[in-house]
């Protein structure tokens, strides 16, 4: 079965173009020009990952998100203007995976697409469960828990806990992350795994001051810190 993606942006040449350049990878592709239609979509098409403009007329790409968040962890581009570094932040805050910032080459959206969806089909992580203090983290089931009660991360967060979680102790750096978890293509701000990092820990309900699961080492990057087992 194809992957798919959802374009959404209420500019017609610009559906139009990307929808050219993703059909031609291999992709079924829907469009957007809405927020309303977007995320009733998102629904019905279930698409492997979302380009989500966050200028849009009726509501924008960040109340799409939160919307989407509210029923899957598909992953979540946000395509901004270079002005728009609070809505970045935002974002991606909210759950957002990854942003492409306009204006752009259709061959660089491609690309990013390519790189996110090659990401959610090899991670190269194993396969086996981790569990450590009272946190499960299962890959074939995509499932967490916290003492046993389920917790929602989206797609790109999972990756980023499982990541960590799967080498307690090791120290990795932001860089190292954004090469293992975003791909060694990702080509965006570091920034963005500090703030993956601080959702992961208030879904968990993790405290950075005296962390169960995430510390952070200074100047360098961060780590699992609770001893981990895995089920084999």
């Amino acid at each position: 079965m194809p992957r798919s993606v959802l374009v959404v942006d209420d500019e017609p040449h610009i559906r139009r173009v990307l929808r050219g350049y993703l059909e031609a990878d291999g992709y079924r592709v829907a469009e957007a020009a809405t927020g309303s239609h977007a995320v009733a979509l998102a629904r019905s098409f279930r698409p492997d990952l979302v380009l989500l403009d966050i200028r849009l007329p009726d509501f924008d790409g960040l109340e799409v998100l939160r919307r989407i968040r509210g029923f899957s962890d598909v992953y979540v581009v946000l395509v901004t203007a270079r002005s728009e570094e609070a809505d970045k932040l935002v974002g991606l805050a909210a759950g957002a995976d990854d942003y492409i910032t306009k204006p752009f080459a259709p061959r660089e959206v491609a690309a990013r697409v390519r790189a996110v969806l090659r990401r959610a089909r090899d991670t190269g992580l194993a396969t086996s469960r981790v569990a450590a203090s009272g946190l499960t983290v299962d890959p074939d089931t995509r499932e967490v828990t916290v003492d046993g009660t389920p917790v929602q991360l989206s797609a790109l967060e999972f990756d980023l806990l499982l990541a960590l979680a799967r080498a307690p102790g090791r120290v990795y750096s932001r860089r190292q992350l954004l090469e293992k978890v975003w791909g060694g293509d990702f080509f965006g701000d570091e920034r963005v795994v500090d703030v993956h990092i601080r959702s992961i820990r208030r879904t968990l309900g993790d405290d950075a001051g005296a962390p169960r699961f995430i510390g952070t080492v200074r100047g360098v990057g961060y780590k699992f810190v609770a001893p981990a087992g895995a089920d084999r």
